[in-house]
This record gives structure tokens, C-alpha cells and sequence, in this order.
């Protein structure tokens, strides 16, 4: 695996072409706008580019992907993943490309490398700053398109630039962004002050079965896929659903657990500074950032709480 700089990356894209592009699995904004804005980047340089369509990409982000999509990988593709930290975040229809993946452009510190060249730099706060970065060293111009595809990936990933996340390199550009067109208050409206019924009433539900910890330190909540079907939510409901629980007063770190259709269980774990998510996640096989980290488990939910629980109890 080869490490590579901002313009050692914008030097790659531009000496390689036909690109397919994947983002991990339960996209979020910043996966699907960071492999949206690489691809339109590579399409104005004259490069053939495409993002493998994921299909659990939801509807609040999928605008992002149309027109952008293909369904299969070619033999003579150049394979880039974005936003994607470690081989377990791939959707299992992507799994099959392990070792056959070009470039990995990521920003979780606590990763793992399975590509021929990376460009990770955990100090950012989003994939997409990343991205935003490489394609200005490779001469893009940057349009309305691309702009509001990095803005989606740079404000979902920083909770409106409200998490300690958040640099003035982030607030850059977000200010790039608003000047090459993208409609942000439009964005900020639809992404961070609109809630559906079933989001407000899955928030009901946690507030009612929260389990804190260490005298309300700690907060953790396992929610059954029984639970989600009864309530009637989406995936877009759920969309960062695990930082709600961390918005309890006095709560400085916080685990959601989430069912899975094939039996397993899904962590997502949230920290204040000061405190590390992925000294949790870790332990599972899982990473990411102190501040927002997340695994997957092969185990029943019941015992995956407790295999979790123990794991926040334990930490000093």
C-alpha cells in the first residue's frame, strides 16, 4: 500500500481513467456526496466515471447519484472508494472487488488499508474536504453541481459544523461551496431542520428505553428491527439516529445498537472530547474517529448489548 499526498492524488486521477467509484454501506451524506462530487470532478477533466450504484443509498441522499450510477465494475476499471475506513463498511455486493480496489480517499484515523494507494488524512473532518482538496490540485472548476454534493459530505459529517470536528479547513470550504452556487440555506433546511413523524417518535422511543451508565456518564440503547417496523421508520428516520442519545445532558459518550436484517447487530458509538469512540468499536473488529466511530457484529442484539456494555464499563 502506497501513502500518498493531496497532489500525489490529483496526479493519479489524472494519469488513470475509467473510474468506478464505491461509497460503504448505510451511505450517509458525506460517502455519497464525497463519490457524487469525485465523480462529476473526473467528468469535467474528460475522464469516464461512474459511481457503483449502491442500493442502500436512501432516498434523502440518492438526487445525489442520479445520472452518476452503473451497475457493474469492467475489467479495466480504475477502482476508488471514498469515505470508506475499513473492508467492513463495504456493502456486501461490493465485497467481491477486495483486492481488485485501485485507491481508497478517506479521514477516519483509525482505519485499515485494503487498497494499492490511500490518501487518509484523519485530521479532516469530512471525505469530502478531501475531495474538495484533490480535485482543486487536479484543476477542476468547481460547479453547483460539485459544490453542493462536497457541502452535503462537509456539513453531514460535522453536524452542521456544530462537532468539535469542524476546522476553520471545513469552514473553508463550506465557504467555496456557497460560492460556486450551492443553494446552502435550501441544503441546511431539508438535511438539519425538517423532521419526520417516525424520526420524532423513534427519538420517543429512545428516550423511554435509554439505559445510562456509570451514574449518566454513559448512555447506551439497543433498538430491535421489531421496534423500527413497528414505529414505520425509513432509513432516512434513522439517518444519524445514533447522536441523539449523546444530547442527553451529562452524557459523554453514547452506543446505539441497531438489528440488522441478516441477524447481526450494528454499533454506532458517540464521544464528547476527552472521550475515545473507537477504544469501543475497536474491540469489534469496527473504527473511525474519537468522536463518531461504528462495527458491525455477528451476534444477536441482546448479546451484543452486553458484549458492549461491558466494553464502556471497562474503560478508564
Amino acid at each position: 500500500m502506497k501513502s500518498l499526498t493531496r497532489n500525489e492524488t490529483a496526479q493519479y486521477l489524472l494519469s488513470h481513467d475509467n473510474y468506478c467509484i464505491l461509497s460503504h454501506r448505510r451511505p450517509d451524506g458525506d460517502t455519497t456526496g464525497s463519490s457524487a462530487a469525485l465523480c462529476l470532478g473526473l467528468r469535467s477533466l474528460g475522464k469516464k466515471a461512474h459511481v457503483l450504484f449502491n442500493e442502500e443509498v436512501s432516498c434523502r441522499f440518492a438526487w445525489l447519484h442520479e445520472g452518476l450510477t452503473k451497475e457493474t465494475v469492467e475489467e479495466d476499471d480504475t477502482v476508488v472508494s471514498v469515505d470508506v475506513a475499513s473492508p467492513g463498511m463495504l456493502p456486501k455486493a461490493f465485497e467481491h472487488l477486495l483486492g481488485k480496489m485501485d485507491l481508497r480517499i478517506d479521514h477516519h484515523s483509525s482505519a485499515t488499508s485494503f487498497t494499492d494507494c490511500e490518501l487518509v488524512d484523519g485530521d479532516s473532518a469530512s471525505c469530502a474536504e478531501l475531495v474538495w482538496d484533490v480535485l482543486e490540485a487536479a484543476g477542476v472548476t468547481m460547479d453547483k453541481a460539485i459544490a453542493e454534493a462536497v457541502y452535503v459530505g462537509v456539513s453531514t459529517d460535522t453536524g452542521c459544523f456544530r462537532y468539535s470536528n469542524t476546522t476553520a479547513h471545513t469552514f473553508a470550504v463550506a465557504a467555496e461551496c456557497a460560492k460556486a452556487g450551492a443553494r446552502v440555506y435550501e441544503l441546511n433546511q431539508e438535511l438539519f431542520e425538517t423532521n419526520t413523524l417516525g424520526r420524532l417518535k423513534m427519538q420517543a422511543w429512545i428516550v423511554d428505553n435509554m439505559k445510562l451508565l456509570r451514574g449518566g456518564e454513559m448512555a447506551i440503547v439497543a433498538i430491535p428491527m421489531a421496534v423500527e417496523e413497528e414505529i414505520g421508520v425509513t432509513q432516512d428516520d434513522m439517518d444519524n439516529i445514533s447522536s441523539f442519545p449523546r444530547t442527553v445532558a451529562g452524557v459523554c459518550m453514547a452506543a446505539t445498537l441497531r438489528e440488522t436484517s441478516e441477524g447481526g447487530t450494528k454499533i454506532s458509538v458517540r464521544a464528547v472530547p476527552g472521550y475515545d469512540a473507537t477504544r469501543v468499536t475497536e474491540i469489534f473488529g469496527g473504527g473511525g474517529h474519537k468522536g463518531a466511530a461504528g462495527a458491525s457484529l455477528k451476534l444477536p442484539i441482546g448479546e451484543a448489548v452486553k458484549a458492549v456494555e461491558k466494553a464502556m464499563l471497562e474503560l478508564k
